[in-house]
């Protein structure tokens, strides 16, 4: 598939073990399209049969990681209902794309500037290691759109933030978690200044790099297994979930209110 948004440059840092990737659809909103998602979900697949890659950084743009899923993608929105099985197929891109990222062989580190949004934070929480700059912010919208928080993401939140700050974080949607926030929270490993989360990302992962391949790809699946044993006992109901809140009128409140800017009304029907 040809990758519009998407680059990957490997061969860097000590003896070219360090690998950045970049997405940037080039609008300073990084919003995930099909095609965006779809281009983020096949990068693992670069990264399988390569030994010499020890470190994967995934960056945004200089302004926004990402606004999270494009609401205003055409081919989200095809004008008339999908059936129930193609909708949950086509949800269940967006776990596939976390899971991807989070099996990587590879250590995986996320710099972050500007805003982390929904499934860009779904993303990032997939991910080993976040630093972000410190007007970095993250929002988890999916509640006040009307809809479930997917991706598999909330066990991964769970792993790293603790129940309350999770459940803190998806309830109350409309809230940002501003970086010093998110440093406190366990959202993210480092805050440095504005501009500087890719240097900061790549002196980490010059760190790894140096350290002996074998043991390291060893260190990370263990830590993983161990840590993510239980995600799939709620991450499988992601999909059909986000479905059936899709089906719901305050899914579609929801989504109108986003579009026409202004605040929902929810009638829990």
């Amino acid at each position: 598939m040809e990758r519009r948004f998407v680059s990957i440059e490997k061969g860097l840092g000590p003896q070219g073990r360090i690998a950045v990737v970049r997405f940037d659809r080039g609008d300073n909103i990084n919003a995930l399209s099909q095609q965006a998602m779809r281009e983020l979900r096949d990068v693992p697949r670069d990264f399988e049969d390569d030994l010499e890659t020890s470190v994967v950084i995934l960056t945004g743009s200089a302004k926004a990681f990402s606004a999270g899923f494009d609401l205003k993608d055409p081919e989200a929105w095809q004008g008339k209902p999908l059936p129930i099985g193609e909708r949950i197929h086509r949800q269940r891109l967006g776990p596939r794309l976390c899971k991807a990222w989070q099996d990587m062989d590879q250590v995986t580190i996320a710099a972050i500037e500007g805003h982390c949004i929904g499934g860009g934070a779904a993303l990032v929480v997939a991910l080993d290691f976040r630093f972000c700059g410190r007007s970095a912010h993250f929002r988890i919208p999916e509640v006040e759109l009307g809809m479930n928080m997917s991706w598999g993401s909330i066990p991964r939140m769970l792993a790293l933030m603790g129940p309350a700050r999770t459940k803190q974080a998806v309830i109350l949607a409309s809230d940002r978690i501003g970086a010093a926030e998110a440093l406190e929270w366990r959202l993210v490993e480092k805050v440095v200044e504005d501009g500087q989360a890719l240097a900061a990302a790549l002196a980490f992962a010059e760190r790894i790099a140096c350290q002996p391949p074998i043991p390291l790809r060893m260190t990370k699946l263990s830590v993983n297994r161990l840590a993510h044993a239980l995600d799939d006992l709620a991450a499988h109901m992601d999909a059909d979930q986000n479905v059936l809140t899709g089906l719901t009128e305050d899914y579609k409140e929801g989504t109108s209110a986003f579009r026409e800017k202004r605040k929902p009304r929810f009638k829990g029907r």
